[in-house]
């Protein structure tokens, strides 16, 4: 879980240099080098689109005079060639007048004029054309030039664009990113078989530490917690003038008592009521159920109590908990931590709220 947390922490780090860094970039760039027009598109591009209009116009005048006198000669030619063949024809049919054969002969006269008249001045302006074509070729240079400057500034920020995009993307060159994954393995590699067993042993198995009765001499003046299977004789405990009360322990109260409530806990003749499964339909844990509806009254510690068994709370005086079961006949509650854990505590360390 520590490894997810750590790896979608760097993936936000990644979401945060691609808007916050790549993308602002791309913007800024293009703002700066591509400025829009009112009328649409973008001032550069209808410069360049007036620069070549500029340099090709001289050129493209006599081109267009080169392709008219093109077509003339073209049309004189044909007019010609239409001419000699009128006058051929002529020639072989007797229907044809000697004035008209004349006549034929002139008109393919002017048409072969015609033609020259039209292929010189086509000569001359293809000749025209040909030494403007250096200086168009200049011109047209110079434009594709300042083109390609710009494109060129334009291809190297996209590539260092998209390599600082690569950088971001590629975790594998971070090093946060390698760190948390040799954490993880000496994590792993770190878990002893033998210690874990031990750790459990001494905490929740034979290992952990046992409250044997012992003997103790009776202390009238010794506030103690009630035992857990018998009603305790007397009033509450008197806090000492720190507040602070002697530590409760169920095993501290008289042989006799003693006997009766380790008799009564493990008698095979009958179970206690108060740790019946069946008062909880057959489940046997009565404080899942209590904790699970979230019923209970509010509690105030007066002296300091800690727990002697593993089924009892701990706390200070002063602390608030959560009182979940009434007090049984032997004079103990159950209830619930802030924190979450429930157990049993001595009825008479506490207070309503």
């Amino acid at each position: 879980m520590t490894e997810a947390d750590r790896v979608s922490e760097l993936h936000q780090e990644v979401k945060n240099n691609l808007v916050n860094e790549d993308v602002e970039k791309v913007k800024n760039w293009q703002k700066e080098a591509y400025h829009k027009q009112m009328i649409g598109g973008f001032k550069e591009a209808k410069e360049a689109e007036e620069g070549f209009k500029k340099a090709q116009k001289p050129w493209a005048k006599k081109l267009k005079e080169m392709e008219a006198a093109k077509k003339t000669y073209h049309m004189a030619c044909k007019e010609e060639k239409l001419a000699a063949t009128r006058e051929a024809n002529g020639k072989t049919e007797a229907s044809v007048t000697p004035d008209q054969q004349k006549k034929l002969h002139e008109k393919v006269d002017k048409c072969k004029q015609d033609t020259q008249k039209a292929k010189e001045k086509y000569e001359k302006s293809l000749e025209e054309l040909s030494k403007c074509t250096p200086q168009y070729m200049e011109c047209m240079e110079q434009v594709f030039d300042q083109c390609q400057q710009h494109e060129v500034k334009r291809l190297t920020f996209l590539k260092e664009a998209l390599l600082d995009i690569k950088r971001h993307l590629n975790l594998t060159e971070n090093q946060s990113y390698a760190t948390i994954y040799r954490e993880l393995e000496r994590t792993i590699l770190a878990a002893n078989t033998q210690e874990d067993l031990k750790w459990f042993s001494n905490n929740h198995g034979p290992g952990m530490h046992m409250n044997w009765p012992t003997f103790e001499e009776y202390n009238p003046d010794q506030a103690s917690a009630p035992p857990k299977k018998k009603k305790p004789d007397g009033a509450p405990p008197t806090p000492s003038t720190d507040h602070v009360a002697p530590p409760g322990d169920r095993s501290s109260v008289s042989s006799y008592e003693k006997n009766q409530a380790y008799s009564t806990e493990w008698s095979d003749d009958e179970q206690p009521a108060a740790y019946s499964g069946n008062e909880n339909g057959g489940n046997g844990n009565s404080f899942e159920d209590d904790s699970s509806t979230g019923r209970g009254v509010r509690v105030r510690a007066l002296y300091d109590y800690e727990g002697q068994e593993q089924d009892e709370l701990s706390f200070k005086a002063g602390d608030e908990l959560t009182k979940t079961e009434d007090e049984d006949e032997q004079g103990w509650c159950r209830g619930r931590l802030d924190n979450g854990r429930e157990g049993l505590y001595p009825a008479n360390y506490v207070e309503p709220i």
